[in-house]
């Protein structure tokens, strides 16, 4: 076979025959024929490309080549196409929700920012991570899950088949020895990209680990009715307080956005009679809310009229007390004058006292001294009423 350059053989019949398709001997050391003629065929349309000729002196031809396949021309296109290459394989765009860990030599190296990176090829390699993207890690659903790798090592589920399936229960025990049946959302993200890619293995199941416990942990400490009814948003922050504390523990860079308390209910076989003793504990909720209410009406009506008693006694009592002062300063102004005029006073009060007296009272006074008639129509004197109640 005859050499044409440092690309191989030339064209015509020169060539090797094609190779029957087909795996290589063991003791046989040619490549496979298939990717042999590949080779070939490529290696002769880049000399073509790049201006050399082929075997017949012509360019593309069969014939054995007169020169060098290469000039200094193409070699710069090739330097610069291998440039090309490697600067898209370098070059890298983060997104805003992401974050990227460079590694050298598979080390941390740096963090990149949102924007165009550069990682240079084959040193530092890069691996994007969505940070600002919300994760969410159910526990309690009661649907069946595959086994975690942590799981399968701790030995805890044996069975040796690959797909081994787990229920996810939310069943616990209360500090009453109630069970309920909980279930609840994780809503993470990713804080520091480069302590989430190195120490954690599994996240999702870390985090479902971590908030088991801490929710077991919780409920432990609390009882059934508070847990059903009015302290969910409480177990809610508690829960997500003690997550995130053993997660940065854990230096694991996941920050722990919200829980969401899906449901707190007895287990399934009792519900129907939990739901009737609830049933029934509003009922006697009610009526002892409508008792307080009568309770505080009567106890509001009885305390208004006491007020209102003492109102009247304390206006009575200023009553009287102003017509005494009133009395005594009148007395006080008619002594200052008695002391004036004793005779004109005397007769004043004299006069004022007898009107006060026999005001009312129909009467004839007669003097004697003024020689009247001993006897007189006294009947006829006195002023005679009319069905009107007037006098003629």
């Amino acid at each position: 076979m005859t050499n044409g350059g440092p690309w191989g053989s030339g064209g015509g019949d020169d060539r090797e025959p094609p190779r029957r398709p087909g795996p290589r001997r063991p003791n046989d050391t040619a490549p496979i024929p298939e990717i042999d003629q590949i080779v070939k065929k490529g290696t002769e349309q880049l000399r073509v490309l790049m201006g050399g000729r082929g075997g017949n002196g012509r360019p593309g031809g069969g014939g054995r080549d007169d020169g060098p396949a290469f000039t200094l021309g193409t070699l710069a296109i090739g330097a610069a196409a291998l440039a090309a290459v490697w600067a898209w394989t370098s070059f890298y765009t983060v997104q805003q929700n992401e974050r990227s860990i460079e590694l050298m030599f598979g080390k941390y190296y740096a963090t990149g920012n949102p924007g165009l990176n550069f990682a240079p090829w084959p040193v530092v390699s890069k691996v994007v991570i969505p940070v600002t993207d919300e994760r969410t890690t159910e526990v309690g659903t009661g649907r069946a899950r595959p086994i975690s790798s942590s799981e399968s090592s701790d030995g805890i589920f044996s069975s040796g088949r690959s797909a081994d399936f787990v229920t996810d229960s939310g069943l616990m025990l209360t500090r009453d020895q109630n069970i309920v049946d909980v279930s609840y959302q994780i809503v993470w993200n990713v804080s520091d990209p480069s302590k989430f890619l190195f120490n954690l293995a599994d996240p999702e199941d870390t985090i479902r680990a971590v908030s088991e416990s801490a929710m077991r942990d919780i409920i432990a400490r609390s009882e059934l009715a508070p847990i059903l009814n009015r302290d969910r948003g409480t177990i809610a922050s508690d829960l997500r307080t003690a997550v995130q504390a053993t997660l940065d523990s854990y230096a694991a860079g996941i920050n722990i956005v919200r829980v969401n308390f899906n449901r707190a209910d007895p287990p399934r076989e009792v519900i129907d009679s939990f739901r009737d003793v609830q049933a029934a504990q509003q009922e006697r909720d009610k009526l002892e809310k409508e008792a307080d209410a009568y309770a505080n009406q009567v106890t509001a009506g009885a305390r208004g009229q006491a007020a209102q008693l003492v109102q009247q006694a304390e206006a009575y009592r200023a009553s009287v007390v102003n017509d005494a002062q009133g009395q005594a300063a009148r007395f006080t102004s008619v002594y200052e004058e008695y002391r004036k005029a004793p005779d004109v006073t005397k007769r004043r009060m004299f006069y004022e006292t007898m009107s006060t007296t026999l005001g009312g009272v129909n009467k004839v006074v007669i003097d004697g001294q003024s020689g009247t008639v001993p006897y007189l129509p006294l009947d006829q004197l006195r002023p005679v009423q009319t069905t009107n109640g007037g006098t003629n």
